[in-house]
This record gives C-alpha cells, sequence and structure tokens, in this order.
C-alpha cells in the first residue's frame, strides 16, 4: 500500500501495481496526454535581460505503435474484463497499429488499474480534449460498463479567443474541453456543488421583499409523484391537494409565517429566502471558471486551474479522503488535495516533473506540507542506476540538485556543453548573472574541465558547476581552481568553476557556491496558500451561476 502523502517517479502502470493497493483510493483524476503534436515545456522561467533558452521539453506529446504498445496489447487480451478485450481487439481493426492505437492500448491497461484501485464508493474524472475523447468515453464504458457513467462535463477552459477566420479557417474554435465522470458502483460519494445566483436571477425570481428588506421567491409545496410516491392528501386553506409536508408541518409553516395564498383558491406556496438558500447547483457546463493565468500560472501549457479541482475534489470527496493522479504533471490536483485536507498520492514519468513539484508544494504551503517521494535517487547507488537506464533523466535530476533549471538543448543527438542553467544576483548589483552546469553520468575526461570553462566564457557566465557520478582527480581540481576566482560585490570570493559529486550533494557535504541567490530567480513559485484553523475550509470566493 502507498504510503500517503506520496509523489512516486516511474511509469504510472508499474507503480499502481506495485505500491497501490486494490479499493484504497476515494478519487481519481487523471490528465493524461494526447497526440497533439506539441512539446510541453515546465515551470521556469528567465531573469530579464535572458533569452528564454532555459525552458525544456518536459515531454513530447506523441504515441506510437512499437514494441511496448504490442506487449501492453497482448495484456489487455489476457485480463480478466472481457468486454474490454473484445473492445480492443474491435479497435484495432478498425483503427490499425497507428499512434491512436498505441494511445488507446495505454490507456485501457492504466484505466484497468485505476478501477482496480477506487473504493467502491469512489470515482473517476478523466480530463480530455476533442482528440480521442470519442474514443476515450468506448474505454471507459469498458472498463466501468455504462452503468458508471454519470456525466460529461463541459468545462469552458477559454472565454476570450481570438478567432482564426482572418486566415481562413472553416470550423468554429475550440474553447472547451470534456470531464468525463465515472462511478466505481452506486455507492459513490457525491457532494452538490452550488454557486452564487447570478444579479438577473435574482431580479427574476427573488422579486418578494419583507418589510425587513429579505428577499424570498416562492415554491409549491405540490407533493412530487402524487400517491405513488406516499405524499399526504388533504385539504389545507380551501386547497386540496397531495403535499410535500404533513398537515402538521403545514400548519406550523402557516404559524411562522412561512406561506403565502396570493388570492382565495390559489395553491398555497412556501416563502423560499435568498439569505438561506445554497445558491445555484451546478450541472454540466461549467462556464464560470476561468483557465489558469495571473498569479496561478506556473508556465505550463496545460497547467488547470485550482478552482477546476477544488470543485472536483469537493464533489466527490471528504476531509481524509484519498485522491490520486497517475499523470500529475504541474502538480494541481496534488496542490489541490492538499489545500483540502485530503490525501494524496501523484505520479509522473519525469523526474523533472517531480522534482519540481516538490518546488510547489514547498512554495504554496511550507512545512506544513508533508510528504514522501519514491523512485527519485537518494543515493550513490539509485543515481548510477538511474544514469544507466536513462541518461536524459539522470541529467535533468542532477542539476535540481543545485537548484538550477535543465537546459533546453538537451534532446537526442545535441550536446551545448550545457545540462543545467542557475541564475543569481549578486548584493551589489541588479542584473542576474549565469551559472552554466554539465552534467556527468560516466567516467571523467582529463579535459571535462576545461572545455565546461570554454562554455563558460563562449556563454559569458560567471560560474560552471561540474556534477559528476565520479570522484573527480586531483588533476581535475587544480584545473577547476586555474580558472579563476569570482568577487562578489562584498568582498566574498568564489572559485569560477567548481567540481561537485552526486554523492556530496545528496548528503550534503557539498554545494554550489555563489553569491546572494534569490530563490525566485529561477522557477515559476506558486502563490503561498493562506494558513487556517483546524476543521475550516478552504472556501475561496463562490463564481457566479444562473
Amino acid at each position: 500500500m502507498a504510503t500517503l502523502n506520496t509523489l512516486y517517479y516511474g511509469d504510472n502502470l508499474d507503480i499502481m501495481r506495485e505500491h497501490i493497493g486494490a479499493e484504497s483510493v476515494d478519487l481519481v483524476y487523471l490528465d493524461p496526454p494526447f497526440n497533439s503534436k506539441r512539446a510541453y515545456n515546465l515551470l521556469f522561467k528567465s531573469p530579464k535581460g535572458h533569452q528564454s533558452e532555459a525552458q525544456i521539453t518536459a515531454f513530447e506529446d506523441t504515441w506510437h505503435w512499437a514494441e511496448q504498445a504490442e506487449r501492453e496489447f497482448d495484456d489487455l487480451l489476457h485480463q480478466p474484463n472481457t468486454d474490454v478485450a473484445e473492445m480492443m481487439k474491435a479497435f484495432r481493426s478498425f483503427l490499425g497499429e497507428n499512434d491512436v492505437m498505441a494511445y488507446l492500448t495505454m490507456m485501457a491497461g492504466r484505466l484497468l488499474e485505476l478501477r482496480r484501485v477506487l473504493k467502491p464508493t469512489g470515482s473517476l474524472y478523466l480530463h480530455c480534449d476533442p482528440t480521442a475523447s470519442h474514443y476515450l468515453k468506448v474505454v471507459l464504458d469498458g472498463v466501468f460498463g455504462v452503468q458508471g457513467f454519470r456525466n460529461e462535463i463541459v468545462w469552458k477552459r477559454i472565454h476570450t479567443v481570438k478567432g482564426n477566420f482572418g486566415q481562413g479557417s472553416k470550423f468554429f474554435g475550440p474553447n472547451t474541453d470534456s470531464i468525463f465522470f465515472y462511478a466505481r458502483s452506486e455507492q459513490q460519494k457525491f457532494n452538490p456543488a452550488f454557486t452564487d445566483y447570478r444579479p438577473e436571477y435574482i431580479d427574476q425570481f427573488f422579486h418578494h421583499t419583507e418589510p425587513d428588506g429579505r428577499r424570498y421567491r416562492l415554491i409549491s409545496m405540490i407533493g412530487p409523484g402524487g400517491a405513488s410516491k406516499g405524499n399526504p392528501h388533504y385539504e389545507f386553506m380551501g386547497v386540496t391537494k397531495y403535499w410535500r409536508y404533513s398537515e402538521k408541518k403545514m400548519h406550523e409553516l402557516h404559524d411562522q409565517g412561512m406561506i403565502v395564498q396570493t388570492k382565495p383558491g390559489a395553491v398555497p406556496q412556501r416563502k423560499q429566502y435568498l439569505d438561506q438558500g445554497k445558491g445555484a447547483a451546478v450541472q454540466s457546463l461549467w462556464t464560470d471558471i476561468e483557465s489558469a493565468s495571473g498569479g496561478e500560472s506556473l508556465g505550463y501549457p496545460t497547467q488547470k486551474p485550482l478552482a477546476l479541482l477544488e470543485r472536483i475534489i469537493r464533489a466527490s470527496s471528504d476531509e481524509g479522503d484519498v485522491v490520486l493522479d497517475p499523470f500529475c504533471g504541474c502538480g494541481t490536483a496534488v496542490h489541490a488535495a492538499q489545500k483540502l485536507k485530503r490525501r494524496w498520492i501523484g505520479i509522473d514519468i519525469t523526474c523533472l516533473a517531480i522534482g519540481l513539484i516538490e518546488k510547489r508544494l514547498k512554495s504554496a504551503f511550507g512545512k506544513e506540507c508533508e510528504f514522501k517521494v519514491e523512485g527519485t535517487p537518494k543515493d550513490l547507488e539509485s543515481a548510477r542506476d538511474l544514469a544507466a537506464r536513462d541518461k536524459y533523466q539522470f541529467q535533468w535530476w542532477a542539476v535540481t540538485l543545485v537548484d538550477a533549471q535543465p537546459f533546453q538543448g538537451k534532446k537526442k543527438g545535441a550536446d551545448t556543453g550545457i545540462d543545467g542553467l542557475k541564475f543569481f544576483h549578486d548584493l551589489q548589483t541588479k542584473d542576474a548573472m549565469k551559472i552554466v552546469i554539465s552534467v556527468k553520468g560516466g567516467g571523467l575526461k582529463a579535459d571535462d574541465v576545461r572545455a565546461l570553462n570554454h562554455v563558460r566564457e563562449r556563454e559569458k557566465a560567471e560560474f560552471g558547476f561540474l556534477i559528476s557520478l565520479a570522484e573527480p582527480t586531483a588533476k581535475m581540481r587544480a584545473d577547476a581552481a586555474s580558472a579563476g576566482i569570482y568577487t562578489s560585490g562584498a568582498g566574498q570570493k568564489y572559485q569560477r568553476v567548481q567540481m561537485l559529486t552526486i554523492e556530496g550533494l545528496l548528503t550534503g557535504t557539498e554545494r554550489g557556491e555563489h553569491p546572494d541567490y534569490v530563490p525566485d530567480v529561477n522557477y515559476k513559485r506558486a502563490k503561498r496558500e493562506k494558513r487556517h484553523k483546524e476543521g475550516e475550509l478552504f472556501e475561496g470566493p463562490q463564481p457566479t451561476g444562473p
């Protein structure tokens, strides 16, 4: 069983099978990537005066039919849910072996695992765009059964759209996403959501006013369903009906001044005061939540707004429940779960994303947010293992050990001599200055230090850090020392080229030395969440509804 709260680095299929027990999760939210032909950048910014080369491709949102897809497809044919097996065979016959089929194969296996980990009272929300939503709906029907379907929520993600008609487009501009809402069983939890009434709605319906200024509307007291629903039948104020309330209750309401008969013989109605109502019930069209922007935006193109996740989490879980996001990306779901006092599990396939979510949670909640991180290296041996399995993930992880940004140019076949960038302010200057970082996951060569110093000079950087798995030789350390000294405005002296080992950084015996480091020079920081008293809900301003 997973340790809560936990961030996992790795393939979510493996993580769920190995670490998350059956019927242990209350709510799943997932926003899986698809073949949108876009590459997504993560959570970085460049100080004024520097270009945006510090961005890096977090993942390429493209799937291809290959050995892994074939293997996962075979697994689907031999798992117990025969409806899913038959459905996937039909899809393959129709679609063939292409990118869409690879994506659906990947999703089907993971959705089966997500259903397994859900409690009988649990729900799943799958967020997607029109690219593959029609196929995903069929996959969900196969996994949960058509009886598990609750809603297709349509979220208006863009409110101000610049149309493409000037460029000759022959379609309507897309500005909505779909969120498929499924339940594991009829026992599902559900807490209805409400929004404030719109002013025009209030004027139209709450047009009665008490002498003290309280506004109210009149609502029916007739029992829905009549006798078939067991409603009592009697005469009240000269009108005989099947009523919603008992005769005793009706007289009590009348004595309290809560019943109005507009004219003799008219059906009596009950007062409903505006200040006592819950508001307008949220339906399946969500137009009241704006996309993540302004201070909330962390620079991640697919980032979802906290308000969206808060609505979903409140609707289908209670405080203390477990929320799982198996594609946690920039961490909005786990952020919202933490804010709303839920326990949570987040999984992502890049250790870079895991490291950045760590920073987001610490920025937003500080020491109040306790969690574990599993799968990223904790010691020299696990660091060696990551370097052997995936050198790019290793490089991205290693630069975060010195709070640096992975460099955009790290794509297979390209080598600029830079694996990471870091910016700092000297105490005596307003300008942000640069540090270049090189990571070595294998053995060190005699000229590695000289090569880094050359890159430092070429990039006009004040410092160069060389991070290595191997222990540098005395000659290499001497070469680093010969690269010169930087003297800060405060008179402190720092070696321009510094040798740092993975082991030393992990144990805290080594650190990159430079002047006055300002943390938000390198990362877009999450807004600090306000502290709340025990038992107080984390409620923000309610959006206006119908």
